[in-house]
């Protein structure tokens, strides 16, 4: 008996032992929602306009939403995640612009920051042991070794990481779907092969020999195979360009290219079962980028013949040595590859960015191409989808810079919280660009909850805008800026920990809207309102704006809406990196002088805060 428990009873813990006991997403109370609603829509209405959006919302709370919240109830009985669903459909799977432009997120890879700055001649070495460190951490997710994220003591959902490999998005004519072959060591068989991309040719190797991961000497073989053929040979068809069409055309464009030879069917199944692509960027002029707004800008917008955009993770790796990803936002949330590429971050510091192990090479298969049968339609497609890519991203403008004067260490010693502090920042830096206050949404994550994602923190509240004001109001004193700053800190802190305590209300609205569709009703007044969509309801915000955490690792999206702004941040302890995104066609807006703005906004906080202590 002892000895069976020794057996079963292990002290590790294991990822997803905890997905069982977590709690379910709750309802909120509708009467407290719809009290933060209206709080949230007053920096964007007057008077006359708020008393109507008021009663709109008092006849929906005595009206048509006591029947919504009690069918929403009835649903969260059955369903642990009422939200997940819905919200994947709506939110990703039933889009039909191009997700790969508008809904996907990439970035730098940060290890040019330590022992792999820009050096040519170090693609393969470097892009090899970036692909063994990614395969080891997939290892880890089979094996349940990765540790369990918590929140103070509170273990979070994990079931996001099943998403990160072994993962593809597949185009639908009305809706997507979510192919997801993953399994853990304990769940059976999973698919050990990678893809790789180069000068729009397609390989296939598999990354698991006699059931041994191969080696870094072994995966710059077959890379190196790989780059031979493709810089010696003619380009490739470049196929994944199809990927960053709009989805029904691309929907349309697979099933024919499935039915004009059943070949190509499994070829596609292939690129769909891979644990993740590896992108061979060469063939642009511009892969050799030499800064983090360089790379970010490839990664999210680079060449579109070496990304897989329906892929759960894309991984380049340019001919500089420089690396990046491109991930498809659908089956996770960021912080997923923020976890990833910290991983391998640190494993490139304790190796000192070398390969310390054995040279040997095994006699492994080398890599198969994956030759489409294509036809003269075919190649009209790619060259349209080609041609269309390269029209939208070249409207893109983006920045990634980095604010080194201080970072989260001398924010702490002022006693304010380093996210509330970038978002307060971000509220002033918009209001003197732009003259008035901007909806902005900031993700709140729900993970305590079982297969929670995410929330919408609001952080453009009155108490914000006040402080705004007050900033640019040469009457105020520092002492009264001082105290309408603190005012505008708790607000948003409290905001905050309620959303990610399941009590926020964008989703809770969402989730009411949903219940009237499904039951047909006609859509409530609520939704109508204008100043539901300008207060960023309905995905209207024109601030779009992400804490990507505490670590080196950074990204970038473009904005929500044409006229706003796509902004991902990071802080540390000596620095703030900012990357932020615009439309070139919008001239109302300027990335560029927003962080300009910003920067100096971080200034003002401090001082402000250092000259209240005198």
């Amino acid at each position: 008996m002892n000895m069976e428990n020794q057996v079963t009873d292990t002290s590790e813990e294991r990822t997803f032992q905890y997905q069982r006991t977590l709690p379910s997403l709750p309802v909120p109370a509708l009467d407290e929602s719809l009290k933060k609603y209206l709080d949230s829509v007053k920096p964007f209405l007057n008077q006359e306009e708020y008393q109507r959006t008021e009663s709109i919302v008092k006849a929906f709370e005595n009206g048509i939403g006591k029947k919504l919240q009690q069918k929403l109830l009835e649903r969260a009985k059955v369903k642990r995640n009422w939200l997940e669903e819905w919200w994947l459909n709506m939110a990703y799977l039933e889009s039909r612009i191009s997700t790969q432009i508008f809904h996907n997120f990439g970035g730098p890879g940060p290890y040019l920051e330590h022992y792999w700055p820009v050096k040519e001649g170090t693609q393969i070495e470097r892009g090899s042991m970036s692909v063994w460190y990614t395969l080891k951490y997939w290892e880890l997710i089979r094996m349940e070794k990765l540790a369990v994220h918590r929140s103070g003591n509170v273990p979070l959902d994990m079931d996001q990481f099943r998403m990160l490999f072994c993962t593809c998005k597949i185009p639908g004519i009305t809706q997507d779907s979510i192919a997801n072959y993953f399994r853990t060591e304990g769940e059976g068989e999973c698919p050990s092969h990678l893809v790789v991309l180069c000068r729009g040719r397609i390989f296939a190797f598999d990354a698991v020999h006699d059931g041994h991961i191969l080696s870094p000497p072994e995966i710059s073989r077959q890379l190196m195979y790989i780059q031979k053929r493709c810089c010696s040979e003619p380009e490739g068809p470049g196929l994944s360009v199809l990927t960053s069409e709009k989805r029904t055309w691309w929907a349309e464009t697979r099933d024919y290219l499935i039915n004009l030879d059943p070949k190509n069917l499994s070829l596609l199944e292939k690129i769909q079962t891979s644990v993740f692509t590896v992108c061979l960027d060469e063939a642009s002029p511009q892969a050799t980028p030499e800064n983090y707004t360089e790379v970010t800008k490839l990664a999210l917008a680079g060449d579109p013949m070496v990304r897989w955009g329906d892929k759960s993770y894309n991984l380049f790796v340019f001919s500089n040595g420089i690396l990046g990803s491109l991930c498809d936002h659908a089956p996770f949330d960021a912080m997923v590859v923020v976890a990833l590429c910290s991983y391998i971050d640190n494993k490139v510091i304790e190796s000192e960015g070398r390969w310390k192990g054995s040279d040997k090479v095994r006699d492994i298969p080398w890599p198969e191409e994956l030759v489409f049968s294509l036809d003269q339609k075919m190649r009209n497609d790619i060259a349209h989808a080609k041609e269309q890519y390269h029209k939208q991203v070249s409207d893109i403008q983006l920045v990634n810079y980095a604010f080194t004067s201080f970072g989260k260490s001398l924010i702490k010693k002022q006693k304010l919280h380093p996210d509330t502090f970038v978002q307060l920042a971000l509220q002033l830096a918009y209001y003197k660009l732009h003259g008035h206050p901007a909806s902005c949404y900031e993700t709140a994550m729900t993970r305590r909850f079982y297969h929670g994602r995410t929330e919408t923190m609001r952080p453009c509240t009155m108490e914000a805008v006040e402080w705004c004001k007050s900033m640019l109001d040469p009457d105020c004193t520092p002492g009264q800026r001082h105290q309408h700053l603190l005012k505008a800190v708790s607000k948003h802190n409290k905001l905050m920990k309620e959303c990610e305590n399941g009590k926020g209300f964008d989703r809770h609205l969402f989730g009411l809207l949903l219940v009237a569709k499904d039951q047909c009703l006609p859509v409530p007044e609520l939704f109508l309102d204008p100043a539901f969509s300008r207060s960023g309801g309905g995905g209207n915000f024109v601030l779009s704006s992400s804490l990507v955490g505490y670590t080196r690792v950074g990204g970038a999206v473009v904005p929500m809406v044409h006229h706003g702004y796509g902004f991902f941040y990071r802080i540390r302890d000596d620095r703030i990196v900012v990357a932020c995104s615009a439309w070139i066609s919008c001239s109302d807006t300027d990335a560029e002088q927003l962080c300009k703005n910003l920067f100096q906004s971080f200034q003002d906080i401090i001082q402000l805060m250092a000259t209240a202590q005198l």
